[in-house]
């Protein structure tokens, strides 16, 4: 029986949600025009005033913000409200260049929780369950969204953020935790060292996941479930829209929906910015329309994924992302060939190895090298070097017929590449381009 946060608005009709966003969209774009010179600066050069958006038909008229306005507008450049209505900040990690800083109001707080607890609940969440967080705490979202959302659903919550493995542990087994919230690389690390304390799945009173802040494949999905034993959600989300929570899975598990009574997506050409029809792939744009002291018009996201509007059996009626399929800026371009890691963990997980890989790019002699180093389990581990080069050709075949170029395989020893407790770092590009 499928349970909802709030029924009203996750069920609610098309034409429901349709008049919110709306009205919304109207009161936002006011207020950012009042509120937020820089960005009214940006609708004057483009020769759109409020009066021009009287319905979300008229949203393609906005500029788009990007990254790059972020940074030129840091740190307070883009905000809505002033500083002594704004009650936290939270902050990306600041792997593309300057930290992005959010703002935020109470209300904005009370919102964002709301959309992590329509998660939780959509995971088979309930006040009776023990929710874990262990995603990071601090200027991370992913710890404080969860916590909030964790307690509003009336969830015991254990704040253990991330780290310290062996403590994680103990507190699933003695607090009988049955959700774990956690980046899709440390849920696998956490049921990799379960395994080898050797708890099997029934022992471990987990139930559900909700993991997200980096791609993973559907393989490593079912890796995950058949190691914890339970039902692995995806949940999406940015910082400079809130955190997570912008979108979750229901338990059909095929796309993540969008909490459309906060923030409307549109799908653009990334070459030209054009607003593609529904079920093309490109990449997503977000319109914040409740967001008082970060209100984000039109932000790019980078993200390249699919909508669809097509009736899901949870019953709610938001539309549906598909899982992101890669970026269009952190996407690798090798040797002229656009590849995504998730291809790369999909062959290594069907071929039998864990999500434990690195991928190296180098650039020598104008041409392009492309290694992938592939961490062996305890049970394949050998010093056969014959075995181990079989084993190593047969990745590379799986590799060049998934990529269409060939990459050079190394296996390593198990443990041997570094874990990560945040979000993994798949790749490590030398070249200097």
């Amino acid at each position: 029986m499928e349970r909802y946060y709030q029924p009203e608005i996750e069920c609610a009709s098309r034409e429901e949600i349709r008049a919110l966003q709306n009205e919304r969209l109207v009161k936002q774009v006011k207020h950012v025009w009042d509120n937020v010179p820089y960005y009214r600066k940006k609708m004057e050069e483009k020769g759109v005033t409020p009066d021009d958006i009287q319905s979300i038909d008229d949203l393609h008229k906005l500029p788009f913000v990007t990254k790059d306005d972020l940074r030129l507008a840091y740190p307070y450049g883009l905000m809505g409200k002033p500083l002594k209505e704004c009650v936290r900040i939270q902050s990306t990690s600041g792997t593309t260049g300057k930290r992005v800083v959010a703002f935020y109001t109470q209300h904005d707080i009370d919102l964002w929780e709301d959309c992590c607890a329509r998660a939780i609940v959509a995971a088979g969440g309930t006040d009776e369950d023990v929710c874990q967080v262990s995603y990071g705490y601090g200027l991370f979202t992913g710890g404080p969204g969860l916590n909030g959302g964790s307690h509003k659903v009336g969830c015991l919550t254990i704040p253990t953020s991330s780290g310290n493995t062996e403590r994680q542990i103990m507190f699933i087994q003695d607090l009988q935790a049955t959700i774990l919230c956690c980046t899709p690389s440390y849920a696998a690390y956490i049921g990799e060292t379960m395994k080898e304390m050797g708890l099997t799945p029934d022992q471990i009173p987990l139930k559900a996941g909700i993991f997200g802040a980096e791609a993973w494949s559907e393989e490593m999905r079912q890796d995950i479930q058949n190691t914890l034993g339970i039902k692995a959600y995806d949940i999406y989300g940015l910082t400079e829209l809130s955190g997570p929570g912008v979108s979750f899975e229901c338990s059909e598990q095929s796309g993540m929906h969008i909490n459309e009574d906060h923030f409307i997506a549109e799908i653009i050409d990334p070459n030209t910015g054009e607003v593609l029809p529904e079920g093309t792939k490109g990449e997503l744009v977000f319109t914040s329309l409740t967001k008082e002291a970060f209100p984000l018009l039109r932000y790019r996201t980078k993200d390249i994924c699919v909508l669809s509007r097509e009736k899901c059996s949870c019953g709610r009626t938001f539309v549906k992302m598909a899982k992101p399929m890669g970026r269009s800026d952190d996407m690798l371009i090798i040797r002229g060939v656009n590849v995504f890691p998730s291809q790369i963990e999909s062959v290594l997980i069907n071929a039998g190895y864990p999500a434990n890989y690195q991928i190296i790019v180098d650039r020598v002699k104008n041409t392009d090298t492309f290694d992938v180093q592939v961490e062996m389990t305890p049970e394949m581990f050998t010093d056969n070097m014959g075995e181990i080069k079989t084993r190593q050709r047969e990745l590379e075949a799986g590799l060049r017929s998934m990529l269409g170029i060939s990459a050079h395989v190394v296996l390593v020893a198990p443990k041997t590449i570094q874990r990560s407790e945040g979000k993994a770092v798949r790749v490590i590009d030398k070249r200097k381009i």
